[in-house]
This record gives C-alpha cells, sequence and structure tokens, in this order.
C-alpha cells in the first residue's frame, strides 16, 4: 500500500519518480532526468511535434507519429523496458493501445532511453517486450531523444493523447495506481481514450506524470 499512497499523493503535490537505479526516490527529493535541464512541456491545443521524424521499429521499419495517425486521434506513449513504474504500467499501456487501435485511434509507444545507460533498454529486449505483450502497434526507437525533448517528455511511462485534428488533448499518467490493477479508481487515459474517440474533450486533460526519468541521450555536437 506505501505505492498507492505515495503515487497517489503524486498526483496532487507533485511526481514520485523512481532513479536510474530502480529504487523510489526519497521522498521530497525526486529523481532526476539525465539532463540538467528539462525540456518545455507540449500545451494542450499543441499540434504533434516531429511527426514526420522516422524511428526504428521492433519489427525493423522506419515508422513516423504521421504514419499512425489515426482518423478519431493519435496516442502517444513514452515508456521503456526497464523502469519498474513503465513494467507495472505496461500490461494495461498494451491494452488500451491494442483495444483503441481498433476504434480508429492510431497508437505508437516510443522508447527515448540511451541503451548505455541501462542496457535493458536495448533494441533486442524491445522486441522482446513486445511479441511476449502482444504489441498490435509500433513500439519504436528515438535514436537521438529528439522526440522526446520535442514533447517535452521527461518520464517513463508518460502518455500524450491528440484528437482527429492533431492537436493535444490529454496529457499525463496512465492511471492512479501503477501497482494494484484491481485498487485502481481513476482510469485517466482510458477516460480520455473514450472521450477521443467519440469526438469529445477528455476530463480531466492534465494529470501527473509518474515514473521514472527519461535516459536522454547526450546531443548532438554537430
Amino acid at each position: 500500500m506505501k505505492w498507492r499512497t505515495q503515487a497517489l499523493a503524486g498526483l496532487t503535490a507533485g511526481t514520485i519518480l523512481i532513479s536510474a537505479g530502480g529504487a523510489l526516490a526519497e521522498e521530497g527529493k525526486p529523481a532526476m532526468t539525465t539532463e540538467e535541464t528539462k525540456p518545455a512541456a507540449l500545451e494542450l491545443g499543441q499540434a504533434i511535434p516531429m511527426a514526420d521524424t522516422e524511428m526504428k521499429s521492433v519489427d525493423g521499419s522506419s515508422v513516423s507519429i504521421a504514419d499512425v495517425k489515426g482518423p478519431k486521434g493519435t496516442l502517444v506513449v513514452f515508456s521503456c523496458n526497464a523502469c519498474p513504474w513503465a513494467k507495472a504500467w505496461e500490461a494495461r499501456i498494451v491494452g488500451l493501445g491494442n483495444e483503441y487501435a481498433k476504434k480508429g485511434v492510431g497508437v505508437v509507444v516510443i522508447n527515448s532511453n540511451d541503451p548505455a545507460v541501462n542496457a535493458e533498454d536495448g533494441y533486442e529486449t524491445m522486441q522482446a517486450r513486445a511479441k511476449d505483450r502482444g504489441m498490435k502497434f509500433p513500439y519504436v526507437v528515438d535514436a537521438t531523444s529528439e522526440v522526446a525533448r520535442a514533447f517535452g517528455a521527461t518520464r517513463t511511462p508518460e502518455a500524450f493523447l491528440f484528437d482527429k485534428n492533431g492537436k493535444l488533448v490529454y496529457h499525463g499518467t496512465i492511471d492512479d495506481n501503477a501497482k494494484e490493477p484491481g485498487h485502481v479508481k481513476s482510469r485517466y487515459l482510458r477516460s480520455a481514450l473514450s472521450a477521443v474517440s467519440t469526438g469529445k474533450v477528455p476530463s480531466p486533460q492534465e494529470t501527473k506524470s509518474l515514473g521514472c526519468g527519461i535516459k536522454f541521450r547526450a546531443k548532438s555536437s554537430s
């Protein structure tokens, strides 16, 4: 129950993170991303950034967000293989992605982590994870971490949901209980997907993202 108490507190008072080593950050001292300065967060109503940037998917193909854009909307989730929070929510993310991909919402999960920080975030593990979980949508590598920077993404997992016009209408976490699926009370992402798939505006449109800091690759010097 300790995890649940910390997570719920994070939704209203701040963000609870996990450090690079995987342990929960000390209360009041959230773990940081591997960059000193956080990228500017994408605001509600803004368009999908870097939509035409091609990224390598687990099936070997090159995929852009524009390629997966759906007639009802588009869901972009930044996640990874190694983060305990991403692992805890993974089955729910895959379930929602597979379900709403059939309802006209394009879905893509992006791994922006540098595998040099944690080898578990490597491509081969991504392939195995996608197969084991039965992902019916692309799981891709943000090879420079620039897509994450453009979104202002800092956590794994972190969801960005766009409407049919490509405008951001929901940004935040998956639900209010990562560790105990059976005790979830607020299914934020499911509610937002339901709204978008029926042409409505989600409520709430923003929640606090809970998870590990993204392990950004170093920026190119060129």
